[in-house]
């Protein structure tokens, strides 16, 4: 019997406590510690867990906005969260330093393995969006010069200013991943900016192409162009919730609950929840809500 707030509609409040033991069962009886990353996506995604997870019947505390990559492994490996959201992208690359590969399934075997034997952590299923890197451009501009793949854009690098954050130049998925995949190249110019002003930059003119990812919600809003990665560079970044073996134990329903959501979680249903933060300025938490009482997997 699914646990749910749904049960109790009709149900005094002095019947609840008991009810619950008898209808989902022990969820443990601790609370479960949902982490996230400090971006908004992180935030949105971490809260669409929380809820799911209350609905459900369980207990939880939100510690999101901890920090980066290195941070959120930390805490998960420690025991300060029990579950995060986690790209497959990032894992291969910066948790697990192997070399990457641009094959969706095979990368998130791969994570899924190392995880369980390197830290005892078990990915759950991923959802289809790819949150990858791109390099994106005003549909304007990519007509005028005729730019639709990423080798096309390096034939025109040497008349081109290229804006993204700062790690874009060192990253192995970076610069230095095009010089090596797509043959060396010079840019006019590398315009390194905080992440929040790369598309300002881009629709202001002080730049022709924009480090992008593939589920920022500017690409729709001002219809940007996507370049083609026609040499296969960037790895996938599908995201999947991350969770401790010992949380799992405790709460196998974690896996089914969570399970639920991540089909749902797509390209462009990730590009419109991100601008309705970024753009739209709302709290991730109404996003996030919102969305799943639309999908009709919470009660408003």
């Amino acid at each position: 019997m699914k646990c749910s707030r749904r049960s109790f509609n009709q149900i005094g409040l002095g019947a609840v406590a008991a009810l619950m033991v008898m209808a989902c069962g022990d969820r443990g009886g601790d609370a479960l510690n949902v982490g996230s990353k400090d971006f908004t996506e992180q935030r949105i995604i971490g809260e669409l867990y929380a809820l799911m997870l209350e609905e459900n019947g369980f207990t939880v505390n939100r510690k999101f906005n901890l920090g980066g990559t290195p941070v959120v492994q930390s805490a998960i490996e420690s025991g300060e969260i029990d579950l995060y959201p986690e790209y497959t992208g990032t894992a291969l690359l910066t948790v697990l330093k192997l070399p990457a590969n641009s094959d969706p399934q095979a990368v998130y075997e791969i994570v899924q393995q190392e995880y369980q034997n390197r830290f005892d952590l078990v990915w759950l299923d991923p959802s289809p969006m790819n949150n990858t890197q791109a390099l994106a451009m005003t549909e304007q501009r990519a007509d005028e010069l005729d730019i639709r793949t990423i080798s096309e854009f390096v034939a025109q690098a040497n008349n081109l200013v290229l804006i993204g954050p700062p790690e874009f130049e060192i990253r192995e998925d970076g610069l230095p991943g095009l010089r090596e995949t797509y043959g060396s190249f010079s840019l006019k110019g590398y315009k390194a900016v905080d992440a929040g002003l790369r598309y300002k930059g881009l629709l202001d003119g002080e730049a022709d192409v924009v480090v992008a990812f593939g589920t920022d919600g500017e690409i729709n809003a001002f219809n940007l162009v996507v370049l083609v990665d026609d040499k296969a560079l960037f790895p996938p970044y599908q995201i999947a919730p991350v969770v401790s073996q010992a949380a799992l134990d405790k709460n196998p329903a974690i896996a089914e609950t969570l399970n639920q959501l991540s089909p749902l979680i797509n390209d462009e249903v990730m590009r419109q929840l991100n601008y309705e933060v970024s753009g739209n300025k709302r709290e991730p938490a109404d996003v996030a809500r919102e969305f799943l009482v639309n999908k009709g997997l919470i009660e408003e």
